[in-house]
């Protein structure tokens, strides 16, 4: 046998020595792995939840509203100046015309951002959901349980958002257009009204 066989040979049972003892350490302290997801698996409670809240966006759609707005904000009639008499200023403020007024979440509040015509009209709502227990908000509506209860949507279009490209399910209501915009199938990021487009 030559000097480089042996030396193959050698180097290829250390290897399969150090495996095995690694194997074993790793058996014997139970190492644990990171889970595929840190986050917990929603309960019944949580999905029944998050599709009450998914369909209470149906009806008010309809009218160029959000469901539970206190204010009764209109796509297309309601002012800046009236919202911000009504919801007082936003803790972010627009930088420019096309900007957005920003509403952060809190104390069980959702969150939204506001954009207006060059007139000072409202032309889109952003609706984040809360931050407090969000999968039984906008956390736990998934794309499977839009189209489920929504059926087919009036068009889906990819866009991009940075370095994040997302899914924007749209669903025409009336005058109007509800727009889910997903990071990804389970994540949904916000919803948009707007007006439709004639």
């Amino acid at each position: 046998m030559t000097t480089i066989t042996r030396v193959r040979k050698t180097l290829l049972a250390l290897s399969a020595a150090s495996a095995v003892a690694i194997g074993s350490f790793g058996a014997a302290a139970q190492i644990q792995l990171p889970s595929a997801s840190a986050a917990q698996a929603p309960t019944a409670s949580d999905t029944a939840m998050a599709q009450e809240k998914l369909n209470s966006f149906y009806k008010p759609a309809l009218k160029g509203e959000f469901p539970g707005n206190p204010a009764g904000f209109v796509i297309g009639k309601t002012t800046r100046s009236e919202i911000i008499d009504k919801f007082g200023q936003p803790e972010v403020a627009r930088t420019s015309v096309n900007g957005f007024d920003s509403y952060t979440a809190n104390m069980g509040n959702p969150g939204y951002a506001m954009s207006y015509t060059t007139s000072g009209v409202l032309k889109e709502i952003r609706y984040f959901g809360t931050n407090v227990e969000r999968q039984t908000n906008i956390g736990g509506i998934t794309m499977a349980m839009v189209k489920k209860n929504w059926y087919a949507p009036t068009s889906a279009t990819t866009i991009k958002n940075g370095n994040t490209t997302q899914t924007k399910l749209t669903y025409k209501r009336g005058e109007y257009n509800i727009e889910f915009i997903f990071n990804n199938s389970l994540d949904l990021s916000h919803i948009n009204l707007v007006e439709g487009k004639a």
